[in-house]
């Protein structure tokens, strides 16, 4: 069955690098489960940090699309990551940022969430959204961004990934003092905590090294 399942790119005997099947499987389960902590977030009117709270910002200020707003506002990003980090995370990441903004826009059709509290839908969000990134990082993507900034820094100086996006992440909550009230930005930023946290517990690239 292992030759088999090798062949078919499904499992692969070497333990450091992922197959094509392998990646695929990441990259989608990570941008559903990062969708539905971005969903969790907008139903109370919350938001979290890097490109998606600059998408969330803009999107309480003009109630354009999110979706649309976080896929444009990653475009000139991906110049940075074929220039710094390769062809490969490049287009897994914008697989990843495609797939993420698009399942957030249907969301509401398979899910519907009558009442949440704040600070529920804040911790949820923020763990769902890291345990999302965490399955994209390990598949050497991200949500584009500022998430490739993270990444970019932490394998060139070996700054964890999660303490350089809360510095950029408080950048953020600052401008939403501009668009949505002082308790929505306290709630958005326990969300961004945990996120962040569990970001900066569980990612560690000399614990898991994965390449393809």
């Amino acid at each position: 069955m292992a030759p088999l399942t090798s062949m078919l790119g499904i499992w692969n005997s070497n333990p450091t690098r992922h197959t094509p099947a392998e990646d695929l499987q990441g990259l989608v389960a990570g941008s559903l489960i990062a969708a539905l902590g971005l969903y969790f977030l907008a139903q109370v009117g919350l938001l979290t940090g890097g490109m998606a709270g600059l998408a969330f910002v803009l999107h309480y200020w003009s109630g354009w699309s999110f979706g649309l707003l976080f896929f444009l506002l990653n475009l000139p990003f991906y110049i940075l990551s074929l220039r710094r980090v390769g062809l490969d995370f490049t287009i897994k990441t914008f697989v990843a940022v495609g797939l993420t903004s698009f399942i957030v826009e249907i969301e509401s059709r398979f899910l519907v969430i009558q009442s949440i509290a704040p600070v529920w839908a804040a911790i949820l969000g923020g763990l769902l959204l890291g345990f999302g990134l965490l399955a994209l990082y390990r598949h050497r993507a991200s949500l584009g961004g500022l998430g490739i900034l993270a990444v970019y820094i932490q394998d060139r100086f070996g700054i964890r990934a999660g303490l350089v996006q809360l510095a950029f992440d408080l950048c953020v909550m600052a401008l939403a003092f501009a668009v949505v009230s002082p308790s929505v930005v306290l709630y958005s930023v326990i969300g961004a905590v945990v996120l962040n946290l569990f970001l900066a517990i569980n990612h560690r690239s000399d614990r898991y090294i994965a390449l393809r």
